[in-house]
């Protein structure tokens, strides 16, 4: 049977206009929004809300987790049966949905069960946009192996291995295509060194341009696009001069190719929590030297990145790329870029940036009608005090994800 909630006396929060509009009511049919206005007339049988003056504005976006990366062990995450990985990645996408991230998209990791196993509601989770495996050459970014670990591959069969290695131009394109047809959003290629590798230092440039335009061929014959690691100025102009479509980090970004990019319509997903957090844990969880260093390089040149990828105009997607325990700092994403974006473009790029990037414009991000009913009832005014995002979700009164309620202290 299908079910209508019908919210009064709220506050509606558009993104794009940087607004709350006043006595708007919001209806919910099933699971969708089927009409936003005034003195909406509740249907027989629903179920009417006063939600007291408080903000009512969509589920917010992360547009870079791995959901599979349950623990920072990533070696324990890939050899952990299926099974398991799949239980706990539920775990983690629950976790994200009770901060109000009600569209999660994956860099590497999650698969086409997770994405049915919520639109089934076998798990309450927020909905899941996958790239399948991130690739990798031999070496690269998601090659794990020490230089003396010769074994072949990484477990790349396993739910809970992050990345394909893959080399060569034929093989590239194979890969895509299996990729595309195990039901990837988008391709996702490792272009640039990493912190969390052992053998490639941030300024490695990874894959050749031949395998990267091999890529955003596939990509581009399925309606996809391709979405890159990448730090360096040299490595972000690369990709961008070859097509591809989502920077990801983008830390050591300069001017002029931020503005290419923008012209080309890319769009960036900073991640500065990720490399806040490790510096906060780092000491603890083991980390070398070599690692703090990497760390360093990247963190160093986060917010002026910010800086950059704004005056250029290039569009920026919230992101965190938070591993294992360090998932607890996930909001602490919106305190680091408030240091430099408004709070109103803040909220922009985590929800209809987001969307756009997640090919979900009109679905996500949106309160309107015939949109999905991914919403938050918030206590406050985002766009005066961010904070109210932050906190995993203490100032949401309401969350509701495709019609359900994953928190609701509404009366």
């Amino acid at each position: 049977m299908t079910t209508s909630t019908l919210f009064t006396g709220g506050r509606v929060l558009d993104a794009e206009q940087g607004t709350l509009a006043d006595g708007l009511d919001v209806l919910v049919t099933g699971d969708r929004i089927v009409a936003v206005g005034e003195n909406i007339a509740a249907p027989a049988g629903a179920t009417t809300i006063d939600v007291g003056g408080r903000t009512i504005m969509p589920g917010l976006i992360d547009c870079h987790v791995h959901v599979v990366a349950e623990t920072l062990d990533l070696w324990g995450n890939m050899t952990a049966p299926a099974s398991l990985a799949a239980l706990r990645s539920a775990r983690v996408m629950n976790e994200a949905l009770l901060r109000g991230f009600t569209t999660l998209r994956d860099l590497g990791g999650a698969d086409y069960g997770l994405v049915r196993a919520v639109n089934e509601g076998v798990i309450t989770g927020p909905r899941i946009v996958i790239c399948g495996k991130g690739l990798t050459t031999t070496g690269g970014h998601a090659d794990l192996r020490s230089r003396t670990d010769d074994r072949p591959g990484i477990f790349s069969d396993r739910l809970g291995s992050m990345g394909l290695i893959v080399d060569g131009v034929d093989n590239v394109r194979a890969a895509c295509r299996t990729m595309i047809k195990e039901g990837a959003n988008f391709i996702k290629v490792m272009a640039n060194g990493g912190v969390s590798s052992p053998n490639d230092p941030i300024h490695s440039i990874q894959y050749s341009r031949e395998e990267i335009l091999a890529m955003v061929e596939e990509a581009e014959n399925a309606g996809l696009y391709v979405a890159a690691h990448v730090y360096t100025d040299k490595a972000i102009r690369r990709c961008v001069e070859l097509g591809v479509h989502s920077l990801e980090h983008c830390n050591l970004i300069e001017p002029e190719t931020a503005k290419l990019a923008a012209e080309k319509g890319c769009i960036a997903v900073p991640t500065l929590v990720a490399y806040d957090a490790l510096a906060l844990e780092g000491e603890a969880l083991g980390l070398g030297a070599a690692e703090f260093a990497k760390i360093d390089v990247v963190r160093s040149g986060g917010l002026r990145s910010l800086e950059i990828m704004r005056d250029a105009g290039l569009p920026m997607a919230f992101g965190s790329d938070l591993l294992g325990q360090l998932r607890k700092y996930h909001c602490m994403e919106f305190e680091l870029l408030a240091k430099v974006l408004t709070n109103a473009e803040i909220i922009r790029s985590a929800t209809t940036i987001g969307a756009r990037l997640c090919q979900l414009e009109g679905e996500a991000g949106v309160i309107a009608a015939n949109a999905s009913a991914d919403l938050l009832v918030v206590d406050g005014d985002p766009f005066e005090d961010i904070s109210v995002l932050q906190g995993d979700g203490a100032h949401m009164a309401a969350i509701m994800t495709r019609g359900q309620f994953a928190k609701n202290q509404l009366h």
